[in-house]
């Protein structure tokens, strides 16, 4: 079959075409059997054909991207698998072990630091904090943009050791479920499958502005027992890492504040405890360290080459 006139170029081919609605297809059909219909699927449909087709420059722009995309497909597909189903949850030992070692005096009682600062929260740290919070997806992709038009080869880097970094996460989820601090402080130390999420302490923020924004978000959690490690501590260490790789000065002071802010901020909200934080940092840290190895002994190199040159012509 010959391609007709308007679509007879390379940049709007019907191999394209067909390529693209297949997939869009098949990820609407997978995502209808394993989580349900949601109209955020129609939006990243619309956004990547728009982009795909609109201009060479965004097709390079989307096609580097998908990286991104892969993750978020993978993490909202978590809700068909639940952490819970396949171990064990950590609730009570991970509490008293949080206790024991980062316990607090207050009222003389010993208290988590989840605990203390709940007790002892103010309007600034409770708008602050929430701020923070906000940072722990734009701040990463708007670094990710940045080295996109800046140096192809770090974009390339810092998005695949992203994932990476994600899915050993993934990985101790469903090796170690463990629930957030907020869980036991709702529900106490006995297992409750399907337990909605919680804006926790971040809820505080909401009602300061009279919004429903983190309301919004958490509602839409893939796993409430996938405390451990925090992902969200893990994400600003990558940030910080290739930041100062690229040698970006004093943008670098505003990802290290960042990534101390973001840390505070998920103790003092109750989403985490200090041991979910160093879990999440020292799974940033032992994921850059082995993807930094992978490039060296095994022959990523070279598929990192091949997607630079894909993104780039």
């Amino acid at each position: 079959m010959q391609e007709i006139s308007f679509v007879n170029n390379r940049f709007y081919s019907l191999k394209n075409i067909y390529t693209v609605s297949l997939l869009a297809v098949a990820y609407l059909l997978l995502s209808f059997v394993l989580v349900g219909f949601k109209v955020d699927q129609l939006v990243l449909i619309f956004i990547f054909g728009s982009l795909f087709f609109i201009s060479k420059n965004t097709r390079r722009f989307i096609l580097g991207f998908s990286i991104f995309i892969v993750y978020w497909i993978l993490f909202d597909y978590m809700k068909a698998f639940p952490n819970y189903l396949f171990n064990e949850v950590h609730i009570k030992g991970l509490y008293e072990t949080e206790k024991s070692l980062f316990g607090i005096n207050g009222g003389g009682m010993l208290l988590t630091p989840n605990e203390y600062l709940k007790l002892h929260h103010i309007v600034f740290l409770d708008v602050l904090t929430g701020f923070f919070y906000l940072m722990w997806v734009p701040v990463p992709l708007a670094f990710a943009t940045y080295l996109f038009f800046k140096n192809k080869n770090q974009f390339v880097k810092f998005s695949l050791t992203f994932v990476w970094v994600n899915l050993i996460g993934f990985v101790i989820y469903y090796l170690f479920p463990a629930a957030p601090p907020w869980y036991v402080q709702e529900h106490g130390f006995g297992f409750i499958a399907n337990t909605a999420g919680n804006t926790a302490g971040l809820a505080r923020f909401d009602q300061y502005f009279n919004i429903s924004l983190f309301q919004g978000i958490y509602s839409k959690g893939s796993n409430v027992f996938a405390a451990m490690p925090s992902l969200h501590s893990s994400y600003p260490v990558i940030v910080c890492y290739y930041g100062f790789r690229n040698k970006l000065g004093k943008i670098n002071v505003f990802f290290v504040t960042v990534m101390l802010g973001i840390w505070f901020s998920a103790v003092y909200t109750s989403h985490h405890y200090i041991l979910d934080v160093l879990a999440g940092i020292t799974c940033a840290l032992f994921g850059i360290l082995s993807f930094n190895y992978l490039i060296k002994k095994t022959s990523l190199k070279s598929f990192i080459t091949y997607l630079v040159k894909h993104i780039s012509e």
